[in-house]
């Protein structure tokens, strides 16, 4: 037995009358039933009311006379206020005192600049003694050698006056401009800067070898200026040896006197 094929033509066109017809019909009724209940929700509600008879009218008590208002007080007036008191004269006031004028402390760059300058002032100063100490020692040896060349000279002179068999000549007095002559060789070397008011006079005696050789000098007379005066005696040093006078020889003692203005 073969199963029925499905039947796959459209349907004929009468056929959809039959639901179309249920499904209004069944809208219908869906629609009357929500109007009925739409309805019911509207009618009023029955109100019971109810209700006493009164042989008479009870009367409302009286209400109580109101109480008669008590005047307020008056108050008292008040007192007169005083006179007012006489004005107080202060004294017055004092000045304040003048402030101290204070001397500002430096900054501590000042102090360091301060403290650096003092530091350099005191090795100058060392510096200073130490250059002092240095030549005035150099002057001493100066002084040991010379005076150590003196007595070989001397010594060497008084070998020679005691070998030679002839008796020294009286010395003769120096030519009338010897003594210019002298202190022409001498004055180049007198170092003096100092610019004096005066014109003192230094006198010095000098002794010398018949070669000119100065052996020693001596303040005879001090001009009143020691700066003068050693710058005449250190002068005399630096000069050495005398030139001779006109006859070839050198007194062994001279005096000579010395001005700054000269």
């Amino acid at each position: 037995m073969h199963p029925t094929p499905p039947d796959l033509n459209p349907p004929a066109p009468g056929h959809w009358r039959l639901p179309l017809a249920l499904a209004l019909g069944i809208h219908a009724l869906l629609v009357l039933a929500l109007s009925a209940s739409v309805n019911w929700q509207r009618e009023p509600a029955m109100q019971v009311v109810q209700a006493e008879l009164w042989a008479q009218l009870p009367q409302a008590a009286q209400a109580p006379p109101a109480p008669t208002p008590v005047p307020a007080p008056v108050p008292p007036a008040p007192p007169a206020p005083p006179p007012p008191a006489p004005p107080v004269v202060r004294p017055p006031t004092p000045a304040p005192p003048a402030a101290r004028v204070q001397t500002p402390t430096p900054a501590p760059a000042a102090t360091i600049a301060i403290e650096q300058q003092r530091e350099r002032e005191r090795i100058e100063q060392r510096q200073a003694q130490l250059a002092e100490r240095e030549r005035r020692e150099q002057e001493a040896q100066r002084e040991a050698e010379h005076q150590r060349n003196i007595e070989r000279i001397m010594g060497r002179a008084a070998a020679t006056a005691a070998a030679s068999p002839v008796a020294a000549a009286p010395a003769a007095s120096p030519s009338p401009g010897y003594a210019s002559r002298l202190a022409a060789a001498i004055r180049p070397n007198i170092v003096f800067t100092e610019v004096l008011g005066a014109n003192p006079r230094a006198e010095v005696e000098l002794r010398a070898l018949p070669d000119g050789t100065i052996l020693s000098t001596r303040l005879l007379q001090s001009s009143g200026h020691a700066g003068w005066d050693a710058a005449v005696l250190r002068a005399i040093e630096r000069t050495g040896r005398l030139p001779r006078d006109t006859d070839g020889r050198v007194p062994s003692v001279l005096i000579l006197g010395f001005r700054p203005q000269d």
